[in-house]
């Protein structure tokens, strides 16, 4: 009976990224017609990945309810496979790269908004859809990992992945300037390049300090010993 409120809770979560991705790509903003379009900003990637990442849960959740009951082997493996890939995506993407862009944003934002959210987007992008994309992740994933146990990478496994998504969007961003000779965040514009350098350094371990923190949290709130300790004794 416990498992139901967590799954109606996942597809409800799934939904609404649904609903901001589908309003968000019907703004007729500028910015949406240059170069990259949407992909160019960390806010819609990280839509992107909360909405797949949501899916495969309630994908999970589906599947588990199907094969309860169910002695297929297969079935049972393909399941494993699920709930591995789920795991992964949390750990790697879904916590870190959320959490990044909460306090990022809201941190610039607070401190100069200009730098980061002009006032002029305020003609295309309404206050609940902001929030919707840059507010309601933080206490979505949190809700997540306060319902589900999921099992981390290996930490240098998990260091490398997360490393390699904060370098190659950095390098993402660096090719588009190269291209367009315009910075996707307009901060960028005042920084030199040595101070970018060190700019995009430090962004990069922030991201992997949050894969730290989830992983700490995680293990906080499930007591990973106490999980396995659980498990083998229901599985002998």
């Amino acid at each position: 009976m416990a498992l139901v409120p967590c799954q109606v809770l996942r597809a409800a979560i799934l939904l609404s990224y649904c609903s901001i991705l589908c309003n968000y790509k019907a703004i007729d903003m500028p910015a949406h017609q240059t170069y990259g379009g949407s992909w160019k900003f960390l806010t819609f990637i990280d839509l992107v990945i909360q909405a797949v990442f949501f899916g495969i849960c309630v994908l999970t959740d589906l599947s588990s309810l199907l094969t309860k009951g169910n002695d297929s082997q297969e079935q049972e493996r393909q399941l494993k496979k699920l709930i591995s890939l789920r795991d992964w995506m949390m750990a790697v993407l879904a916590f870190p790269i959320g959490v990044f862009v909460v306090t990022m944003f809201w941190s610039i934002y607070i401190y100069d908004r200009e730098l980061v959210y002009p006032k002029l987007l305020d003609n295309f992008i309404p206050a609940w859809l902001n929030h919707g994309m840059h507010t309601t992740v933080l206490p979505f994933i949190l809700i997540e990992m306060r319902t589900t146990h999921h099992q981390y990478p290996s930490r240098t496994c998990g260091l490398a992945a997360v490393c390699t998504f904060a370098v190659a969007y950095i390098l993402w961003v660096c090719w588009i300037h190269h291209v367009t000779g315009v910075w996707v965040y307009p901060l960028l514009e005042y920084l030199s390049p040595g101070v970018k350098i060190i700019f995009f350094t430090a962004v990069t371990i922030i991201i992997n300090i949050f894969y730290l923190l989830g992983e700490v949290l995680n293990n906080y709130i499930w007591d990973t010993q106490k999980c396995e300790y659980c498990f083998s004794n229901i599985n002998p």
